[in-house]
């Protein structure tokens, strides 16, 4: 029983490390300079985040005064070298906590910087990661892709403002949709197309033509479809997508099993039609909650795809012009 226990944590551990993507450090400041306003006297949690190579917990300790923050908390998977922090290598899970600066140099230095043991792997389903989740205002990682889901879930069931990275395809998972359709989920402001680098471990295999290894030996590849996905309000989102086209029945048909027209690229939304409007699932992009109306996703009247000449375009959003 002991051994099967052991197997299936490794396998866990293994695929939790295929999703063990680092994040560029100008991909954070890009994004994160839209929000400061959002983190003062606020505790912020990185609970995805191993911080030795953490960019995350590089922006957010090194900019600790400039936002005004309270405390900043990162969490360790297990079997992670402490050796940043201190001379003791270490195979158990730690946490991490920075308060600020304390001697006047504004940088982060080791001795300012708590460091605890934790009972579990850090993973952040176990009691132990929630119980700091509970204690913080925001969380703001890189979560593994393949866990998206059960991810956003503990962020809405515990109420926390959020700021964190994931795949546009995402928004296909129904529970997701719906957080998207209720106006509690959106894009952020930085990333709206093409793809990003992430850093890899060390022990990641390069498969993929779209990866590379620096002159230090760091491996890199390249996601497409990766978005910010938040709920902390920012100016421009309110900023509305300007129409040009005018709507003509030759160009814009309707679905077979739905009564609204199809668009193929955002940019071609006619100005002037006033029904049901299907749009590719990247126009939430450019979605202001004032000009449009998010209706539903995907299925037609018969609860089946939507068709269109016999043929279902990629996921659809259905939506309508608030303003006409």
């Amino acid at each position: 029983m002991a051994k099967q226990s052991s197997n299936t944590n490794l396998h866990k551990a293994k695929n939790n490390k295929k999703d063990e993507f680092y994040t560029q450090l100008s991909d954070i400041e890009n994004e994160l300079r839209h929000y400061k306003d959002h983190f003062k006297n606020k505790v912020v949690y990185c609970n995805c985040d191993d911080p030795r190579v953490s960019n995350f917990f590089h922006y957010f300790s090194y900019n600790f005064e400039y936002l005004g923050l309270k405390k900043l908390i990162a969490t360790c998977y297990k079997n992670q070298d402490a050796d940043l922090f201190s001379t003791n290598v270490s195979d158990k899970a730690v946490y991490l906590e920075y308060t600020g600066d304390k001697n006047g140099n504004s940088v982060p230095d080791a001795h300012e910087i708590g460091v605890k043991p934790l009972e579990g792997d850090g993973d952040f389903r176990s009691q132990e990661s929630i119980e700091l989740l509970k204690q913080a205002d925001i969380v703001v990682t890189n979560p593994p892709f393949s866990l998206f889901r059960e991810y956003v879930a503990q962020l809405i069931e515990y109420d926390k403002k959020f700021l964190i990275i994931g795949n546009l395809n995402s928004v296909t998972y129904k529970d997701i949709f719906k957080l998207i359709k209720s106006n509690k989920l959106w894009f952020g402001h930085s990333i709206h197309s093409g793809d990003r680098e992430f850093r890899v471990p060390e022990d990641y295999p390069l498969t993929a033509a779209s990866s590379r290894i620096d002159e230090k030996g760091n491996k890199f590849i390249r996601v497409k479809g990766v978005r910010w996905f938040t709920n902390m309000d920012y100016t421009e989102r309110y900023e509305d997508l300007i129409l040009h086209k005018e709507y003509t029945p030759e160009e814009y048909p309707k679905y077979d099993n739905y009564n609204a027209i199809n668009v193929d690229k955002t940019k071609d939304i006619p100005i002037d039609y006033v029904g049901h409007i299907g749009v590719p699932i990247t126009f939430l992009d450019k979605y202001n909650p004032e000009q449009f109306e998010i209706v539903k996703f995907r299925k037609g009247d018969d609860d089946k795809d939507l068709v269109i000449n016999g043929k279902s375009p990629y996921f659809r959003i259905i939506i309508k012009n608030k303003k006409l």
